[in-house]
């Protein structure tokens, strides 16, 4: 089987159905001027000694936007534009040997140039610098694309930063994405545009760059359109951030549209307003006659929307408002609807039935809140049932409209009846801790009244206590038991919260746990002392045999058999020892008359007591 080949994979993944792309652009000439290691120490040494020329621009004009070093390869087309083509051959090398430097100012400045240049000018005489100075603005960069003088825009784009506020590294990230651009698709873009902030001169270097590309789809048959844009979209985002790193910019990111030519020019036919903001506002940094045109046309008042799409718009205000008055009814109605439910659920849950289904809520609110408890007032159940019911008629189509007047009662009884059911919810723990606190100070005093007897609680207390210091409890539970007695105490008065009473209720079970492993282990202590085993002889054998006593009753055990022992010998059975045993545990000690042996003796013969 023959191996894949990965580069062979990502080729056929970027190929596209009836498109020549070009897969290998990274071959082709770098987007970025050539820059050797010697060149950029030359870069590095020319900015270090137009230090002292940028502080003074900037100290002197900080309305300054951007001061950059032109790519020295470019230097040709800007003294052609400015000093003119026919340059003597002599002054064209002495210009061709100085550092050519583009300072960028606001629009606004445009007036004060010649004094600007001129002050500038002089100090580089003073200081005697070999520095050529351009002084543009950002429109004097836009008109040069308008002219479809690129090479002009891409060579500022490309400047060597002195001083940037943000014009400079967007403008570079814009030109090399591009240029990947174009090296990728060459003869299928039409236009590659910048938009926003970058061309209203408000940019940063924390803006993003705007950016637009329209592809050339009209010999593309072998793919449908959607599919082509998002493959298109998908190659072309790609370059992004190879743009960004190779621009070594970090947050001037570049947002990047994808058109098709028929589906742009299409737009435009329908006026677009989107269509007709972009072709006003965008500036082409790559155009091949199509963008520039429109634009014209634009200016021109020749783009006019066809009456077709004059009826769709005037269309579209009507559709507006239904749309808008179903969506605003939906909204609200749903929001009042659940806003006032699922608070009501909840008291519900808290109140310690299951989650109602939103049918029940209505039914269970009366029920346990207005008629059994009479915690919650009539008229805020009525604001519940009324938005419930408006809400049906909502939802069944017979309310379509709601009014001005409706809305603002409809909010107000909400805030209302929201205000109630939050006190209602303090009503409903008051009551829950009430009925906490009263149950485990009654579980606990039950166990101590049976270990202590019936006494007063202080009674009772002391004789804990007591307990305490002969070993037979912790002082961890006699800080419990006072905690608990405390706590009933403050509740009486108010003073308690839900936090404290869950405090309790976790620190009560631990006390009650051992109150009831004490009691039990009391219990059993107390049956073995009231249980003798004995030992006789039956034809010859000797055998064993069990006496009991409890609540003044004697049951001898023997031979799988049970008596019951008081003035005389009865059959007896396991229901009635256990009846005989649980009345034992109340009492603390025991008698066994001298009669109960005699008959033991005359149903055993002789026996021995086995200690």
């Amino acid at each position: 089987m023959a191996k894949e080949n990965p580069k062979e994979n990502v080729q056929e993944e970027q190929s596209i159905p009836g498109m020549e792309l070009d897969t290998k652009y990274q071959e082709k000439k770098s987007v970025m001027p050539e820059s050797s290691e010697k060149m950029q120490k030359e870069l590095e040494k020319t900015k270090k000694e137009l230090e002292k020329l940028k502080v003074f621009i900037v100290k002197k004009y900080p309305f300054t936007q951007a001061i950059g070093i032109l790519p020295p390869q470019s230097i040709k087309i800007f003294t052609e534009e400015e000093v003119g083509e026919n340059v003597p051959e002599q002054e064209a090398q002495k210009l061709q040997k100085k550092i050519h430097v583009c300072m960028i100012i606001p629009e606004e400045k445009f007036k004060d140039i010649p004094k600007i240049k001129k002050e500038i000018v002089s100090e580089i005489d003073r200081t005697k610098q070999n520095v050529w100075l351009y002084i543009k603005t950002p429109v004097d960069i836009w008109e040069a694309c308008f002219d479809s003088k690129f090479e002009l825009v891409n060579a500022i784009g490309m400047s060597f930063p002195l001083h940037d506020r943000g014009i400079l590294s967007a403008l570079r990230v814009s030109e090399i994405h591009k240029s990947l651009v174009l090296q990728k698709f060459d003869k299928y873009v039409v236009s590659y545009v910048i938009a926003g902030s970058l061309v209203r001169g408000e940019v940063t270097k924390e803006s993003d760059v705007d950016a637009f590309v329209i592809i050339n789809d009209t010999d593309v048959k072998r793919m449908p359109r959607l599919e082509l844009k998002e493959r298109l979209r998908g190659m072309i985002y790609q370059y992004i951030a190879e743009a960004n790193a190779l621009a070594g910019v970090k947050k001037n990111i570049l947002n990047v549209q994808i058109y098709l030519l028929t589906d742009f020019w299409e737009s435009v036919k329908d006026a677009h307003p989107v269509m007709f903001t972009f072709i006003r506002d965008g500036v082409p940094l790559y155009d091949k006659g199509t963008f520039l045109p429109w634009k014209a046309l634009l200016k021109m008042g020749r783009l006019k929307p066809s009456p077709e799409a004059i009826d769709m718009f005037m269309s579209m205000g009507d559709k507006t408002v239904k749309r808008a008055k179903a969506t605003f009814m939906d909204i609200l109605v749903h929001d009042i609807y659940w806003g006032v439910l699922t608070p009501s659920q909840a008291l519900l849950m808290l109140y310690g039935l299951p989650p109602p289904t939103p049918k029940q809520t209505v039914s269970e609110m009366k029920n346990v809140f207005v008629d059994k408890e009479k915690m919650l007032e009539k008229k805020y159940f009525g604001i519940l049932e009324n938005i419930v019911n408006i809400y049906k008629d909502f939802e069944h189509e017979k309310l379509k409209e709601i009014t001005g007047a409706q809305l603002d009662k409809l909010f107000k009884d909400m805030e209302a009846y929201l205000k109630r059911l939050k006190e209602l919810r303090n009503q409903i723990e008051k009551r829950t801790q009430e009925k906490t606190i009263g149950q485990i100070y009654h579980d606990v005093f039950d166990l101590l009244d049976a270990i202590f007897g019936k006494k007063s609680q202080a009674a009772i207390i002391s004789e804990f206590e007591e307990f305490v210091k002969k070993g037979k409890f912790t002082q961890q539970h006699l800080r419990i038991l006072r905690d608990i007695v405390k706590a009933k105490a403050e509740f009486k008065k108010g003073q308690m919260n839900i936090h404290k009473v869950d405090e309790v209720r976790k620190n009560a079970t631990l006390l009650i746990n051992d109150l009831i492993d004490y009691s039990q282990r009391s219990d059993l202590i107390a049956l073995e002392k009231g249980r003798m085993r004995l030992k006789y002889k039956r034809a010859g054998k000797e055998m064993t045999a069990e006496l009991l006593h409890c609540n003044g009753v004697s049951f001898l055990f023997a031979e799988g058999t049970i008596k019951k022992l008081t003035d005389k010998v009865e059959n007896s059975n396991t229901k009635e020892v256990s009846e005989c045993m649980e009345q034992q545990k109340s009492k603390k000690g025991f008698e066994i008359s001298p009669k109960v042996f005699e008959l033991v003796k005359k149903e055993l013969g002789d026996f021995e007591i086995i200690l």
